[in-house]
C-alpha cells in the first residue's frame, strides 16, 4: 500500500511552527505579519478560497486585510489599490485572487505587486530568482510539494522526475525546484506524444494537468512517488440515486495507482492544504526580513 503524503497533517505542523515564529518576534516587530487579499467580483469558488486563507491567518496570528472590489471595477482602480498596499507598512504579503472577471488582464496587475510582498511567488522577478537559485518568495503549490517530499524523506538526488503540466502557476516552477534538488526533470504537456512511455520512466511523477482522472496505472512505474496536484468536483451519477452526492477527485485515478505507487498524495488533503500554508510562509518570511528578525524559515524557501 502506498505511503500517504498527508498535506493536511503537515500543514497543521507548519502552522504551529509559524505561530511560534510570530510569537518569538512580535515584541521586537511591534506588529503581527499582515497579508492583504484583493478579491474582485463574486466568483463563488474565489469566495471559498479567500475564506480558507483568512481562517488560516487567524489560526497563526497573521493580520488579514481583505479588499473586495466589484466585478465592474476599472483596471486603474485595481492598480491604485495594489500601489496603496505596496506602501502600507502593515502589509507584508499581497495576494491577487485569481481568476479575475472578464475585462481585467491579470498580467499588468500581478506585475504591479511589490516583488518583496509577492505572497504567491508569481512575480516575474521572483520566478527569475527561482531560476537563478536566489532567495525570494516561492510559488506556493510547488513549494508545498517540495515540503511534502522533504517531510517524508523522499530523496530527489539522481531521480528521474516527470512533471505533467507547464503552467507558470505550477508546472514550470515545479520543474525548476525538482531540478534544483538534483533530479533529472522532464516536462510533459498537451502536445507530448506517447505520454505513458515518458511517465513510466519517472521515479517521481507530479501531475498538474488540470484534467480529472487523466493518469492511471498504465502511466505509472511500479514504486514511483506520485503527486496529484489536481482537484475537481465530479457531478453525482443520477442513476445511482438522489442520496449519492458529487465527489472530489484529482488528475490521477487513485484507486488504480495506489497499489503501484510507493507514495501518493490524497485528494483532497494532499497538495491543497500545503498551498495555503506556503502562502503564509511567504508572508511570515517577508515580515521577519522587513522587521529585522531572525530568518527561521529558510529551509522552506529553497
Amino acid at each position: 500500500m502506498a505511503l500517504r503524503l498527508d498535506g493536511k497533517q503537515l500543514a497543521a505542523e507548519l502552522e504551529q511552527r509559524l505561530q511560534a515564529e510570530i510569537a518569538a518576534g512580535l515584541v521586537q516587530a511591534g506588529r503581527p505579519p499582515g497579508l492583504a487579499v484583493l478579491r474582485i467580483g463574486d466568483d463563488p469558488a474565489s469566495g471559498v478560497y479567500v475564506a480558507h486563507k483568512q481562517k488560516a491567518c487567524g489560526r497563526i496570528g497573521v493580520a488579514s486585510h481583505l479588499t473586495h472590489l466589484p466585478e465592474t471595477v476599472s483596471a486603474a482602480k485595481v492598480l491604485a489599490t495594489i500601489q496603496a498596499l505596496n506602501i502600507d507598512e502593515r502589509v507584508d504579503g499581497i495576494l491577487l485572487q485569481l481568476p479575475l472577471p472578464k475585462g481585467l488582464d491579470e498580467g499588468p496587475l500581478l506585475a504591479a505587486i511589490d516583488p518583496e510582498k509577492d505572497a504567491d511567488g508569481l512575480h516575474t522577478l521572483n520566478l527569475g530568482r527561482l531560476l537563478k537559485g536566489e532567495p525570494g518568495p516561492r510559488s506556493c503549490t510547488p513549494a508545498g510539494v517540495m515540503a511534502l517530499l522533504a517531510r517524508h524523506q523522499i530523496s530527489l538526488e539522481r531521480k528521474r522526475a516527470v512533471v505533467i503540466g507547464r503552467s507558470i502557476l505550477v508546472g514550470q516552477p515545479m520543474a525548476l525546484m525538482l531540478q534544483a534538488a538534483n533530479a533529472t526533470v522532464s516536462v510533459a504537456h498537451s502536445h507530448t506524444d506517447d505520454l505513458a512511455s515518458l511517465t513510466q520512466q519517472a521515479d517521481v511523477l507530479v501531475v498538474a494537468a488540470g484534467r480529472p482522472q487523466m493518469i492511471g496505472s498504465d502511466h505509472v512505474k511500479p514504486g514511483a512517488v506520485v503527486v496529484d496536484v489536481g482537484i475537481h468536483r465530479l457531478p453525482a451519477d443520477p442513476e445511482l440515486g438522489p442520496q449519492v452526492k458529487a465527489r472530489l477527485c484529482g488528475d490521477v485515478r487513485a484507486q488504480e495507482v495506489e497499489p503501484l505507487a510507493s507514495a501518493l498524495t490524497p485528494v483532497p488533503g494532499g497538495v491543497g492544504p500545503m498551498t495555503v500554508t506556503m502562502l503564509l510562509v511567504n508572508t511570515v518570511a517577508r515580515w521577519q526580513q522587513h522587521c529585522g528578525l531572525p530568518f527561521g524559515l529558510r529551509d522552506l524557501l529553497l
